[in-house]
């Protein structure tokens, strides 16, 4: 039989297939465009502050807000509101109405139609990875306002008292009547017992 030389693996032999870009996908360009000039600070201004507080009670995120350019980083933001006790007030409730906002958001995604695909015959079918997405994007603004907000979108049944409404426990038992009754009795029978 004559001798073969070893067949080289795939691995060692095939060359690396060029990945196709994704839609949007992250380029050199588009990393570079995506952060701003963060050598000059923003200002405080109350027309600034307002604008912030505007787009986070339409449910966007402080992270998104502050990545544009013209805007403060989160941390000056964070800085201006604890320093005043009203803008701290007023942070929460933009917060509170973003939350309302993020709730709404989740159910027009799944009150939204799914995107239809159409086969050769011109039948009409929903595409399943579609519906997925969307439900997943439902669900995870659904676990987030759980976790950002227990009392009011959390799904935990408490039985057991907090700090608001503690647990009081109230027993009515009838044996003290009876023992009153029995005492009562007795009593009488001595009474009678003592006539006699």
């Amino acid at each position: 039989m004559p001798e073969t030389a070893a067949k080289p693996s795939k691995r060692a032999t095939a060359a690396p297939k060029p990945k196709a870009k994704a839609k949007g996908a992250a380029t050199q360009e588009n990393v570079s465009k995506a952060y701003k000039d963060v050598s000059k600070p923003i200002k405080y201004s109350p027309e600034l502050l307002a604008e912030i507080f505007r787009r986070i009670s339409t449910g966007e995120s402080l992270l998104k807000i502050c990545g544009e350019v013209g805007m403060p980083t989160r941390q000056a933001v964070y800085n201006w509101v604890s320093g005043d006790e009203s803008l701290a007030l007023q942070f929460a409730r933009a917060r509170e109405e973003g939350c309302d906002a993020m709730a709404e958001q989740s159910l027009a995604i799944m009150d939204g139609e799914p995107l239809a695909v159409f086969d050769e015959a011109g039948n009409k079918r929903y595409d399943s990875g579609s519906i997925a997405w969307n439900k997943n994007r439902a669900e995870h603004r659904l676990k987030l306002l759980a976790c950002w907000n227990p009392n009011k979108y959390g799904t935990k049944v408490q039985h057991a008292g907090d700090v608001d409404n503690p647990l009081r426990i109230e027993v009515q038992s009838e044996a003290d009547t009876y023992l009153a009754t029995l005492l009562k009795n007795i009593e009488l029978t001595k009474q009678v017992d003592a006539n006699e």
